[in-house]
């Protein structure tokens, strides 16, 4: 069977090589992280808010938070007003 590279594959022999993972771990790293900033603007505002409720914060603290948090992503969004992250959250 053919060893199929892909395009991370010299992200995955770097962590290989500078951490105790194996390449199926780093693979999986990999792919975990980049699946975590493949994450829209919508669903880091839905997933954030049930992580904080469920941490018993307010309504009023987590949009607070949240809005904080935002500018920090990796791709930011554009600022979100708390009526559009209300909107996000409960349509």
């Amino acid at each position: 069977m053919l060893d199929r590279r892909t395009s991370h594959d010299d992200l995955i022999g770097h962590l290989v090589r500078s951490t105790p993972l194996s390449r199926g771990e780093a693979a999986r790293v990999v792919l975990d992280v980049l699946a975590y900033f493949d994450e829209t603007t919508e669903e880091f505002v839905r997933r954030r808010h049930r992580e904080l409720q469920s941490g018993g914060l307010t309504n009023a603290d987590i949009f607070e938070r949240i809005m904080a948090e935002l500018p920090h992503r990796a791709v930011a969004p554009p600022d979100l007003s708390l009526r559009q992250l209300r909107r996000i959250v409960y349509g």
